[in-house]
């Protein structure tokens, strides 16, 4: 097989993920947490066993979708720490963007988050061994985001990973409670986180050399 047969092969192979993806996506937008793989077989129009070929089993696909979600939350977070404004501003639109983007998806957010929920867990699928990296990726990205913009002083690197982690974790425990109690609006619990990072984040300087924060 030469080479351009094998690269539209792979074309082909990855316009099909694509399409399984976005059926998933669906039954997930519908089903939630209760999204199970006869269901997404079942929506793409085909059998479950073509299924796991493409993704193995129900952690295989986890793990497909939560990539495709989670590289566009990251898209939006950095846009937001990007934004003209001052620091407040930016920490404020960042911890809104989090909170805006599991608000309009909260079905994709309890699949992810809560996928045993809805449904008994299908065999061989582990909750915690497929969301807690979701949370540890977040981390580790804003902590790249916080060290590269960031004067933190002595220890700097190690620092940065703190805050990062610690950071997605306020989030994360903070939206998981907001989205299933809604005891006050989005604005005034952006307000209130900001005003909890926002001491420390407030006196560090920004990095020589860098974007600034």
């Amino acid at each position: 097989m030469d080479t351009t047969q094998r690269t539209e092969q792979q074309r082909s192979a990855d316009r099909r993920r694509r399409e399984l993806l976005e059926a998933a996506d669906r039954v997930v937008l519908r089903d939630g947490p209760g999204a199970s793989m006869n269901a997404i077989a079942a929506e793409a129009g085909i059998t479950k066993p073509i299924l796991y070929r493409h993704f193995g089993d129900k952690g295989g696909l986890y793990a497909a979708l939560a990539k495709r979600h989670t590289d566009a939350l990251l898209d939006s977070l950095r846009a937001a720490l990007d934004a003209p404004a001052e620091r407040r501003e930016r920490v404020e639109a960042t911890l809104d963007t989090y909170l805006a983007a599991i608000e309009a998806r909260p079905q994709v957010y309890r699949f992810l988050m809560h996928p045993a929920e809805g449904a008994p867990s299908e065999q061989g699928f582990d909750v915690g061994k497929h969301s807690a990296p979701l949370l540890r990726r977040m981390g580790e990205e804003l902590a790249q985001v916080i060290g590269e913009r960031l004067d933190l002083g002595p220890g700097s690197h190690q620092l940065a990973r703190v805050w990062g982690h610690g950071i997605v974790g306020m989030m994360h425990a903070a939206g998981d409670w907001w989205l299933g109690e809604r005891p006050c609006s989005r604005a005034e619990l952006v307000r209130s986180l900001a005003d909890l990072l926002w001491g420390r984040l407030a006196a560090a300087g920004d990095k020589v050399g860098g974007p600034g924060f």
